[in-house]
């Protein structure tokens, strides 16, 4: 809670989250290692990840059945949940070749789909808004652009939007999945499929129905939840810093500041906290000690984010001034030799276009907290460009705040609870042990040597 006395129950959050964490940890059992930590820093957590061994996706890792319970429908066939091999393979070259375009084009569809969501609000008022709420129906746009290659109807964006947000809020344990509005979109998908209506060749490995799976996880669930989440970040830590925010506004042109902004943004709040892999052979910490292949390796992005800088925990865009992304400990798209994400080239251009847009018409200001999972969707106020608003911020920004105090104690208990319950289910339906039981060895490469990303 920025500013003024905290409450007496400043705690509760904290202890509410630090005892969710020990749950997960429990599922994952006792054959995990977290990277970096105070035996082994950053140069382990990069050897490692980097290591040919560390390349198990989902078979074998406790957590995985919890993974597979908050992604499902299709996460056998989610392509960071597919073990390595020729399925894999082909499943990433498609997903690349659907991303790829050209970067005006796709500046320019990334800008016209928040303009879209940004036309809605009043020009002549300040707007109380939750940044990922305003930007995911502008993504889901985006995303259904690249799938089908067409304008996205109100009924499909309406239809991706709410199986994206139902999905981050059950990883967030912030609500309960709800299977029959992931479904509506899985039908939807399968009604176009069968028509013919997807101009791109789909892996020729996958069946139809796993087709189906494919778009609906990789689209519109991982592109559309990320660039949300991303989206969300930049615009929440512009609020909270008005000296970057007013120095963009100034200069929307000034690339190199935009990039040094995402590179902070993304360097203090990674989308990914931890990224679960399974070892398929030893691997060596040091010369006394050496991981066992089947070991749960867990790879924690904000502890290697947070090495190799002055003062890590500020917000600074300056300091990539004389930084170097490619020297420093950044990944903010993953670990290029152990499958980054494939929309390291897009997602920069697409961002730049979003914020841009966005500044172009607001000032953005907030008083929140900002977290990495930011579980309250980032509050913020959105005041129209020569608008001045006088008295009216004051008043407004106190509430944003005491808001922000309450729904962090009561969202704590909620996590908690809702958390438990979800792991517990996870457990009952066993989706990724079962799946592993029954599939043949050629359908899974390295089968019982698995991770997942957390």
């Amino acid at each position: 809670m920025s500013g003024g006395r905290k409450p007496d129950t400043w705690w509760l959050p904290r202890g509410v989250v630090a005892l969710r964490a020990r749950i997960f940890e429990k599922v994952n059992g006792d054959r995990a290692v977290t990277l970096p930590n105070a035996t082994y820093g950053p140069e382990v957590f990069e050897r490692v990840y980097a290591h040919p061994a560390a390349v198990g996706r989902s078979a074998g890792a406790g957590l995985s059945d919890l993974f597979w319970y908050w992604l499902s429908p299709g996460p056998e066939v989610h392509q960071e949940h597919l073990e390595p091999g020729p399925r894999y393979d082909e499943v990433a070259a498609t997903t690349r070749r659907m991303l790829a375009g050209g970067s005006a084009e796709l500046t320019a569809a990334a800008g016209r789909a928040v303009a879209g969501v940004l036309d809605r609000l009043p020009g002549d008022r300040i707007s109380l808004v939750r940044l990922r709420d305003l930007v995911m129906p502008a993504w889901a746009e985006f995303c259904y652009g690249l799938v089908f290659r067409e304008p996205c109807p109100p009924y499909a964006r309406e239809l991706i939007t709410d199986h994206a947000a139902d999905v981050i809020n059950a990883l967030k344990c912030t609500g309960l999945r709800h299977p029959r509005r992931r479904a509506r979109l899985t039908a939807y998908l399968r009604g176009r499929l069968a028509a013919g209506d997807v101009p791109h060749r789909l892996p020729e490995s996958l069946s139809p129905e796993e087709r189906v799976f494919y778009l609906q996880g990789t689209f519109f669930n991982t592109a559309v939840v990320q660039l949300s989440e991303a989206t969300a970040h930049v615009l929440l830590a512009l609020a909270r810093h008005p000296e970057v925010q007013a120095r963009l506004a100034d200069d929307p042109d000034d690339d190199r500041y935009l990039t040094h902004v995402l590179d902070e943004t993304m360097r203090l709040y990674p989308l990914f906290g931890i990224a679960h892999r399974i070892t398929t052979d030893e691997i060596p910490l040091d010369e006394h000690t050496t991981l066992p292949a089947g070991s749960v390796v867990c790879f924690s992005y904000p502890d290697y984010h947070a090495t190799g800088y002055d003062r890590p925990e500020v917000f600074d865009p300056d300091r990539w001034t004389s930084l170097s992304a490619r020297d420093a400990h950044h990944i903010p798209f993953g670990m290029p030799a152990n499958r980054p994400c494939p929309a390291w080239r897009l997602s920069p251009l697409v961002l730049k276009a979003a914020v841009r847009e966005v500044l172009r018409r607001f000032r953005l200001d907030s008083t929140v907290s900002h977290t990495r999972s930011v579980p309250h969707r980032a509050p913020c106020l959105l005041i129209p460009r020569g608008l001045d608003p006088g008295a009216r911020l004051a008043p407004l920004r106190a509430f944003l705040r005491a808001r922000d105090g309450v729904e962090d104690v009561t969202r704590g208990v909620r996590q908690l609870v809702l958390g438990t319950v979800m792991v517990l289910h996870a457990r009952r339906q066993r989706l990724a042990e079962r799946y592993f039981e029954q599939t043949p060895p050629d359908r899974c490469p390295v089968a019982h040597t698995g991770g997942v990303d957390g």
